[in-house]
C-alpha cells in the first residue's frame, strides 16, 4: 500500500450504528484470524478495532504476515486458522489472489473463510474469481466501518463453524458405513467385540480406553457363571480379555456397567460411558473411560453407532451358534472333522513356513470301549482333548473321528517327541486312570498340498505307516511317500529272501593301540550282499531291518556269527576282542540278556572278548531299561562301549550309571582334529574318559596327521581307512597274521 493511503485508515473507528456491539462472554479458547497486508498499520488498527470482539464464546486470536507469500506459509504451518483478512495488492498485483489459489487448491482447505480487502478499487477482483475460490467477502478499506467489520468477522466464523460441523458429521457417518462392512464380516464374538471397540476409538476420535463386558454364562467356553466378564479391550492390557471385569480393579467401573445393565440405558458421564448394547436375548454393556466430554455430535452420531451394533450383536451369537452346530464336536467341544479340514485350507495357504500338522489315534481305544463302557470311553477322549489344550496353547485342535484327534501348530512344538510325552501319565476317566499310548502321522508345510482335504489324506497316509511301524509310532508325509513305501515293501522282501539264503556277512575293521600300534580287536560290521552282487549300504537297510522287525533275528546272528570268530581265533589271537552294535529292538526283548549269555556259552569264549556297542540315540530312547539290561551283560564279564559319543543329546547323569568299558570319539570329531582349534571336543572326550577311567578309541582316521594328534591328546585305540578298510573274516585273518 502507498503511504498517500494511510489518511483512510481511521474508517475503521467510524461508527455507522448506534446498535450493541456483538459481545459475549468468552471462554479460553480462541478462534485464528491472520491479517494480510504489507501496511503494517492496517495491522494494527485491524486487531484495535476487533480487540474486545467474542464470537461464539472464543476470544480472536491473531496472526500476521506482511505479503502472499509469508501468508502461504503461515497458512501451511497453523492448521486452526479460521479466517484470512487478506489485502489483494502486496507486493505484486495478484499477491492477495495467488494466496486465495494457494489455500483452495494447493492446501485443499475448503474451510477457511476468506475476505478480500483493497485500498484500490481499480484492483478488484471479476465476480468469477470471487465464486471460483469460494470467498467470503470483498471489500474496499473504505467500507470497512468498525461495525461493518465487526458483522463481517462474526459473519464468516460462523460460516467456518457451521463447514466443520457438516464435516464432522459426514465423516462420522462416513466412519459408521465404512465400519459396519467391516463389523458384518465378524463372525466370532471375540473379534466382533474387538472391532466394535476399535471403531469406537476412530467415532470418538479421541484417546480412550474400553472394555466389552457380558455375563460368561453360554459366552465363553467353560464359564457357567452370571458375572460380568470382559470380552475385548482397548487401552488395557490383553491379558483381562476372558477374565472377571473385577480384574479391572476398577470399582466404580463395576458399579457403572452393572447400574447400566440393569437400568437397560445409556449413562453419558463427563469422564465416562456406559452404553448398553441389547437385541434379543444378548445384552452387553461398553464401558469407556473419556479424557474429556463428548460433544453433542459425538453423542448424536454414537446413537446412530450403537443400533447397528446391537443388531450385530445378536447376528454374530446367532451365528456363533450356527457355527458351534456344523463345526464343533459334540463331546469334547473341539472342532469337529468338518472344521480340521477348513483349518487344513488355512494352513496350506498359510505364508508361515515352520508349521506341522499331524494326527494322533488312540492305540487300541475298542478294547477300552468294550472292556469298560462307552461312557468311560467318552471320558477318556474328553480327557484326552483337555490335556492336549492345556499343554499346546498355541495350537489348534480338533476330534477328527472316533479315537483321532488333529493338530495344528510349530514345528519345533509339535514334534514326535513331545507329542508322545503327552501320553507318558495315565489319563483319568472317570474311577479309571487309564495308561494310553498312540500313533502320529504328520505333514510339514513344506510338503502341505494346496487344500485342506488333501492335506488331511497326507496326514492319513503318514499315520497309516506309523501305525505300522512297531518301533517309532510316527511318521511325517513326503511327496514321494507312496514310491517309497513300494520300494520299502519290495526291498524288505529281498532282505528277508536274502538273509534266508545266508546273503548276509559279517566283516571286520581292525582296532589298533596307539601305544603299541598291534592290533587289540576289531568291529563287526554287517554288509548285504545281493544276488547280482552289489553291496546296499547298511545305512539303507538297517532302518528296513527295523521296521520290518527283522533286526531282532539279524541281531542275534551278528552276535552268533561274532562269538564265531572269535572261536576260531581263540588258538592264534587270543587278546583280539570284536564289537557288536545293538539296537533298541534288541533290548526290549524280555530274554536279551540269556540269548548273549547261551551264545557266548554255546561257543566257549570269554565274555570280555565281545563288546556290545550301543549309540546315545538308543540310550535316550529308554534310558532304565537298557542301563538295567547293560548292568545284567557286565556282571557277566561282556565288555560294553558307547559308540559315537557327543553326537547324541544324552545326559551326563545317565552316563555316570552306564557299566561302561570304552568311549568311542565319533568320525566327525576326528576329520579336522590336526586343524587349529577344531580338537576340543575330541579333547574333552578324552579327559573325560580318563576321569571316568575308560579306555578311548577314535574312529575315521585317514590321515598320519590325525594319528598324531590323538597321541598327543593321549588317545587309547583308534580305527579307521589309515589302518585297514572293513574286510571279509578271511581277510582279517590274513591281516592279523601279517600284523604279527
Amino acid at each position: 500500500m502507498q503511504a498517500s493511503e494511510n489518511s483512510n485508515d481511521d474508517f475503521l473507528f467510524i461508527d455507522d450504528s448506534d446498535e450493541d456491539e456483538i459481545l459475549a462472554f468468552g471462554s479460553d479458547e480462541t478462534w485464528q484470524v491472520l491479517i494480510v497486508d504489507d501496511d503494517p498499520e492496517i495491522h494494527s488498527v485491524t486487531q484495535l478495532a476487533l480487540s474486545d470482539l467474542i464470537v461464539l464464546g472464543r476470544r480472536l486470536e491473531y496472526l500476521h504476515a506482511y505479503s502472499g507469500k509469508d501468508a502461504c506459509q503461515l497458512i501451511k504451518d497453523h492448521k486452526d486458522i479460521v479466517l484470512v483478512l487478506l489485502d489483494v495488492v502486496m507486493e505484486t498485483d495478484d499477491a492477495g489472489l495467488n494466496v486465495v489459489k494457494y489455500i483452495r487448491e494447493t492446501l485443499q482447505r475448503k474451510d477457511i473463510r476468506i475476505v478480500l480487502r483493497t485500498g484500490q478499487p481499480g484492483y478488484a477482483p471479476e465476480e468469477s474469481v470471487i465464486k471460483e475460490y469460494d470467498i467470503n467477502d470483498y471489500k474496499t478499506k473504505t467500507e470497512l466501518t468498525r461495525r461493518k467489520l465487526v458483522t463481517t468477522v462474526f459473519a464468516a466464523i460462523r460460516s467456518f463453524q457451521q463447514i466443520a460441523t457438516v464435516n464432522e458429521n459426514r465423516l462420522g457417518l462416513e466412519t459408521i458405513v465404512s465400519g459396519a462392512t467391516e463389523l458384518s464380516s465378524q463372525h466370532s464374538l471375540p473379534t466382533y467385540s474387538q472391532e466394535v471397540l476399535s471403531q469406537l476409538k476412530t467415532l470418538i476420535n479421541e484417546d480412550i480406553s474400553a472394555v466389552f463386558c457380558a455375563r460368561g454364562q453360554g459366552i465363553i467356553d467353560n464359564i457357567d457363571d452370571l458375572s460380568f466378564y470382559i470380552l475385548a479391550q482397548i487401552g488395557f492390557d490383553d491379558s483381562l480379555v476372558n477374565q472377571k471385569l473385577e480384574m479391572l480393579e476398577n470399582e466404580q467401573a463395576n458399579k457403572q456397567v452393572k447400574a447400566c445393565f440393569l437400568q437397560q440405558k445409556h449413562q453419558y458421564l463427563d469422564d465416562s460411558l456406559n452404553l448398553y448394547v441389547a437385541k434379543g436375548d444378548y445384552r452387553s454393556v461398553i464401558h469407556v473411560i473419556l479424557s474429556s466430554p463428548l460433544t453433542e455430535i459425538q453423542t448424536q452420531l454414537l446413537n446412530v453407532f450403537l443400533s447397528g451394533v446391537a443388531v450385530g450383536y445378536e447376528n454374530v451369537h446367532l451365528f456363533q451358534k450356527l457355527t458351534n452346530a456344523a463345526y464343533k464336536d459334540w463331546l469334547t467341544n473341539l472342532p469337529n472333522r468338518l472344521e480340521f479340514v477348513r483349518l487344513l485350507d488355512q494352513f496350506a495357504q498359510s505364508e508361515q513356513e515352520n508349521q506341522v500338522a499331524a494326527l494322533i489315534d488312540i492305540n487300541h481305544f475298542s478294547d477300552i470301549n468294550d472292556a469298560l463302557g462307552q461312557d468311560i470311553g467318552n471320558k477318556l477322549l474328553t480327557a484326552v482333548g483337555q490335556r492336549m489344550q492345556s499343554i499346546y496353547s498355541d495350537c489348534q485342535f480338533a476330534r477328527v473321528g472316533a479315537d483321532v484327534f488333529g493338530i495344528i501348530g510349530p514345528a519345533d512344538c509339535l514334534t514326535p517327541e513331545t507329542l508322545m510325552a503327552l501320553f507318558h501319565q495315565p489319563f483319568k476317566a472317570g474311577e479309571q486312570h487309564l495308561p494310553i499310548n498312540a500313533c502320529f502321522g504328520f505333514c510339514t508345510k513344506e510338503h502341505a498340498q494346496s487344500s485342506g482335504v488333501q492335506v488331511l489324506n497326507q496326514i492319513n497316509i503318514a499315520l497309516n505307516i506309523a501305525k505300522k511301524n512297531p518301533l517309532d509310532h510316527f511318521s511325517y508325509y513326503h511327496p514321494d511317500i507312496e514310491d517309497q513305501m513300494q520300494w520299502r515293501l519290495n526291498m524288505i522282501s529281498q532282505l528277508r529272501k536274502d538273509f534266508g539264503n545266508n546273503c548276509l556277512e559279517l566283516w571286520y575293521q581292525p582296532q589298533l593301540s596307539l601305544s603299541t600300534g598291534k592290533v587289540i580287536g576289531a568291529e563287526a560290521l554287517l554288509r548285504w550282499r545281493t544276488a547280482d552282487g552289489t553291496y546296499i549300504s547298511p545305512a539303507v537297510f538297517i532302518p528296513l531291518a527295523e521296521y520290518s522287525g527283522l533286526i531282532i533275528e539279524i541281531g542275534d546272528w551278528v552276535i552268533n556269527q561274532a562269538c564265531k570268530q572269535l572261536q576260531t581265533m581263540e588258538n592264534d589271537f587270543p587278546d583280539i576282542s570284536i564289537s557288536v552294535n545293538v539296537s533298541i529292538p534288541q533290548f526290549r526283548q524280555d530274554n536279551f540278556v540269556d540269548n548273549v549269555i547261551n551264545t557266548i556259552t554255546r561257543h566257549k569264549i570269554r565274555p570280555n572278548k565281545l563288546e556290545l556297542e550301543i549309540t546315545e540315540n538308543i540310550l535316550m530312547d529308554e534310558p532304565q531299561i537298557i542301563i538295567d539290561t547293560l548292568t545284567k551283560l557286565k556282571a557277566q564279564g561282556i565288555s560294553i562301549a558307547l559308540d559315537d559319543f557327543g553326537t547324541g543329546f544324552s545326559s551326563l547323569s545317565y552316563l555316570q550309571k552306564l557299566p561302561l568299558d570304552r568311549l568311542k570319539i565319533d568320525r566327525a570329531f576326528v576329520t579336522d582334529i590336526d586343524k587349529e582349534g577344531q580338537s576340543i571336543i575330541a579333547e574333552t572326550i578324552i579327559i573325560l574318559g580318563q576321569k571316568m577311567k575308560l579306555k578311548v578309541i577314535a574312529e575315521g582316521i585317514e590321515e598320519i596327521e590325525q594319528e598324531k594328534r590323538l597321541i598327543e591328546l593321549g588317545c587309547d585305540e583308534v580305527q579307521g581307512f589309515y589302518y585297514a578298510k572293513p574286510m571279509p573274516a578271511s581277510d582279517f585273518i590274513n591281516f592279523l597274521q601279517q600284523q604279527r
